[in-house]
This record gives C-alpha cells, sequence and structure tokens, in this order.
C-alpha cells in the first residue's frame, strides 16, 4: 500500500495550491480519506476528511471555507485545493487512509491505516 502526497512548495499568502494523493489501493473506493499537516515543532493535526463515497466532507475550523478536499475514485486520488493561503497554514500536508468499511468519517489520527510521506507547504508573508 502506497499513498504518495504531491502538490506542495512556497506561495505567498493570499494564494492557492493543490494538493494530490495518488493511492494504491485495491479497494480505494471503499476508504474514508484525510488530511493531515504537521508545523515544525507542533503535533500533527487534523485538516480534513472525505468519505469512501466522496459525498461527505470535514474541515477543522480554521480551513473552513478556504480549502476543498475531492477525490476521483476512479483515478484513487485524493485532492485538497487551498485558498487564501495564509502563513499559519504551513505545514508539512499528510494524506491519509481509514479503512473505514462503512464506519463514519473521522478526525482522529490514530483511525487511520496508512500514510502518506508528506508534502511540505510554505506560505510567506
Amino acid at each position: 500500500v502506497q499513498l504518495q502526497a504531491s502538490g506542495g512548495g512556497l506561495v505567498q499568502a493570499g494564494g492557492s495550491l493543490r494538493l494530490s494523493c495518488a493511492a494504491t489501493l485495491r479497494t480505494f473506493n471503499s476508504y474514508n480519506m484525510g488530511w493531515f499537516r504537521q508545523a515544525p515543532g507542533k503535533e500533527r493535526e487534523f485538516v480534513a476528511v472525505i468519505s469512501s463515497s466522496g459525498g461527505v466532507t470535514y474541515y477543522t475550523d480554521s480551513v473552513k471555507d478556504r480549502f476543498t478536499i475531492s477525490r476521483d475514485n476512479v483515478k484513487n486520488t485524493v485532492s485538497l485545493q487551498m485558498n487564501s493561503l495564509k502563513p499559519e497554514d504551513t505545514a508539512v500536508y499528510y494524506c491519509a487512509a481509514d479503512k473505514a468499511k462503512l464506519r463514519p468519517i473521522t478526525t482522529t489520527l490514530t483511525r487511520y491505516d496508512y500514510w502518506g510521506q508528506g508534502t511540505l507547504v510554505t506560505v510567506s508573508s
């Protein structure tokens, strides 16, 4: 199983980035998929999650109305569109897969079974 995150980079405040995560999961459409981030010196935190079908999404308050999570169950990818970026969004972003089996989406880090390697997003002021 492999989750490959990409799309990070350096952007000015107010700019946009789109992160992508390619998954080699045989039954990708049975996994809830999440994005987490870890800023320097801080713990990894939840950012967004999307249900296995794509019908349900949830965001942490600080990114609501700025970030959008989506998935393509044919291409086995999950994306995070990030707009109006702020310096406090600077972090390594990780995609993760929750072997949901019809469980509800979760923001709990320990519930996720597989993790990508992370991609660095740096927002300059």
